[in-house]
């Protein structure tokens, strides 16, 4: 399953340009707004889940955060994010694994996942997932999914939807619910895409 997976994405990032995917963002607002509303501080350690290509670190690098990694299943995505960043690339932490194969050695204070959980489909795969969010994930998790009302697959693959509630559910105890909203996103192709954004902070 892994090994398929990973191939998928290696051909997408090989085939397609970012305005050829639906989930390419100029600037990703949302990620943004939530990541500096947790008020950890420009050196709190952050980890971008399925950061691939996104110009998130982009933006995290212009305002001042300096630990910063990014995990991602396509060594290609990574690739074209550390060229188009050139020396900025060296102060970001490259990671290349599919997220149910992760293996931190190191926790995160904050932890941001826009579009990687809702592609895990199998019991087995949510719950290591929630298992690593939960061994290494200090303060704040913030997800990002399609909703109840958002697409049923994305890029040929079945997705899971989530509302607030069944979202919430995944992840307490251990993490308490802040705040839930729904976006839509516009695609480079101008279709819509309706998302479900999740803010947890970690209970003592």
């Amino acid at each position: 399953m892994t090994s398929t997976r990973k191939e998928h994405w290696e051909n997408v990032y090989n085939t397609k340009t970012p305005k050829q995917v639906s989930w390419t963002q100029q600037k990703p607002d949302t990620s943004l707004t939530l990541i500096q509303s947790c008020k950890r501080g420009k050196a709190a350690p952050i980890i971008d889940i399925g950061g691939g290509d996104s110009q998130l670190v982009d933006h995290l690098l212009d305002l001042g955060y300096t630990d910063v990694t990014i995990l991602d299943i396509s060594g290609i995505a990574l690739e074209r994010a550390k060229e188009r960043l050139g020396e900025k690339a060296k102060l970001v932490t490259w990671i290349e694994s599919d997220i149910t194969e992760f293996k931190p050695n190191r926790s995160y204070s904050i932890w941001h996942d826009r579009a990687t959980f809702h592609f895990l489909t199998e019991k087995k795969e949510i719950n290591r997932y929630k298992e690593i969010v939960s061994g290494f994930v200090t303060n704040n998790l913030l997800i990002g999914t399609f909703s109840v009302n958002g697409p049923l697959k994305c890029s040929g693959l079945e997705i899971s939807q989530y509302d607030s509630n069944s979202l919430n559910s995944q992840f307490k105890p251990t993490f308490e619910l802040q705040d839930s909203f729904t976006e839509d996103h516009t695609t480079p192709f101008d279709t819509t895409q309706n998302f479900l954004f999740s803010s947890f902070s970690r209970k003592p």
